[in-house]
């Protein structure tokens, strides 16, 4: 016997078999299946990011006005995949809900290089937000600024 592919045998000389020709349907219709399980993940991570409850502008430690006089370096944008604020962008690369907190391992870009660590969002009843890193060494409380919903913030991008 010589291998016909896909793990098939054949007789040599003989045309194809009904394996053979079984395989040529099956290997087609093993890539749809993959790519409808790909599909169907990608659009729960895009689920995922849309209700994502953090996502918004925000100020630091002051604020929010929302009117465009709030300083550069107050600003803060959250969504699903990403934090940007004056000192750098930082990638959110897990994220897990830690009772009424959100516990966030990041790698931020600065221009000092790059640093990965954790980092935790308390979101207040006042619709501020505590943030403290892990070592307790940075804590701001980001203030929402106006029209600042999850899907007013993806309209923005």
């Amino acid at each position: 016997m010589v291998s016909g592919g896909c793990g098939v045998g054949r007789t040599p000389g003989s045309s194809k078999s009904v394996e053979a020709r079984v395989c040529k349907t099956n290997h087609p219709l093993a890539g749809c299946i993959a790519l409808v399980f790909v599909a169907t993940g990608l659009s729960r991570v895009a689920l995922a990011a849309d209700d994502f409850p953090l996502a918004g502008s925000y100020t630091q430690n002051v604020a929010c006005k929302g009117d465009g006089s709030d300083p550069a370096t107050a600003k803060v944008t959250i969504s699903a995949q990403e934090i940007v604020s004056n000192v750098g962008v930082c990638s959110i690369l897990d994220s897990k809900k830690d009772g009424d907190s959100y516990a966030e391992h990041v790698e931020c870009k600065f221009p000092s290089g790059p640093l990965m660590g954790n980092i935790t969002f308390t979101p207040k009843p006042d619709n501020t937000v505590e943030f403290v890193d892990s070592n307790g060494t940075y804590k701001a409380v980001l203030h929402r600024c106006p029209d600042s919903t999850p899907s007013a913030a993806a309209a923005d991008k």
